[in-house]
This record gives C-alpha cells, sequence and structure tokens, in this order.
C-alpha cells in the first residue's frame, strides 16, 4: 500500500448547503482554521468514487459524518466499520455513494482501516447553512475526539 507521509486522513463528509447534513465538514473546516497537525485533512463533500485514490493512500482515515440513529441530537460516537453493512442505516442523505466508495476500497484489495466519528442528526431534509443548537454544540467534542484518535494512531 502506498501511502502519505502522515499516513492518516481525516475526511469530513457532507453537504453543507442542508444545515446539519454538513457537520463532518464543519468540523474538519474548524480543526484547519486551528492548524491541526498530526493528520491530513479533507473536505470530501458528499463523497463519491473520486475519492477512492485518496482513500486508498492512507493507512488510517477517520471519517467524520451525521448520523441518523436513535441517539440524541449532538450525540457524538465513533465506530469502526469494515463493510459497507457495518455503518449506521442512515448514515447521512450521501450513504449510498460512501458507502460504495469503501466496498470498491475493499474490492480493490486497499482498504485503510476506516474510524468513524458519527454525530447524530434528526434531519437531513432542510435546505440552509446553519447547524442546528444540538448539533453545533458537539463540534467541540467531536474534534476532541478526533485529536485522541489521531494521538492514540500516531503513537
Amino acid at each position: 500500500m502506498t501511502t502519505t507521509p502522515n499516513n492518516i486522513l481525516v475526511l469530513g463528509i457532507g453537504n453543507i448547503l442542508m444545515n446539519d447534513e454538513g457537520i463532518g465538514i464543519q468540523v474538519v473546516l474548524q480543526l484547519e482554521d486551528e492548524g491541526f497537525a498530526g493528520a491530513d485533512l479533507m473536505d470530501g463533500g458528499t463523497g463519491g468514487f473520486h475519492l477512492l485514490g485518496f482513500i486508498q493512500s492512507y493507512a488510517e482515515v477517520i471519517i467524520v459524518d451525521a448520523s441518523l440513529d436513535d441517539h440524541p441530537a449532538g450525540h457524538v460516537r465513533v465506530l469502526y466499520p469494515k463493510y459497507a453493512k457495518d455503518f449506521p442505516k442512515q448514515l447521512s442523505a450521501h450513504e449510498v455513494g460512501l458507502k460504495d466508495l469503501l466496498d470498491a476500497a475493499f474490492l480493490l484489495g486497499n482498504m485503510p482501516k476506516i474510524h468513524l466519528v458519527a454525530i447524530t442528526v434528526k434531519d437531513f431534509q432542510d435546505m440552509g447553512m446553519e447547524l442546528t443548537p444540538e448539533v453545533k454544540a458537539a463540534i467541540p467534542e467531536a474534534k476532541r475526539v478526533i485529536r485522541e484518535l489521531v494521538d492514540s494512531l500516531r503513537e
């Protein structure tokens, strides 16, 4: 596997035009503004096969994304999916593209270890660029979790 010098990618996924659905990108942009070191940061947009080469060039990929699940809005959790079926049933509005992308990486035999930082949201339908208060309040926790995860992976 050809890898980058950092070996770790933090990939924010989402659509910033759909309010809370853009939380993954918002988290990555804030880390970038703070001068985060130890991993490469990428705004992955809504996912898709154009990200395949990027993902395959890392040993570890931390995906930050919105999740519709049974937790309260703003809940942050880390999952370790290996296959598309291991993701939450409703992983943001672009779930098919991201899951297909990871299945393609697996089938090509060049699958990095995936760490999913899932942030619970309650709605993907609203158009706009504002996060709800509950989801916005989760950003510091998500950044803390990502920093700790990157630190543990670099040890």
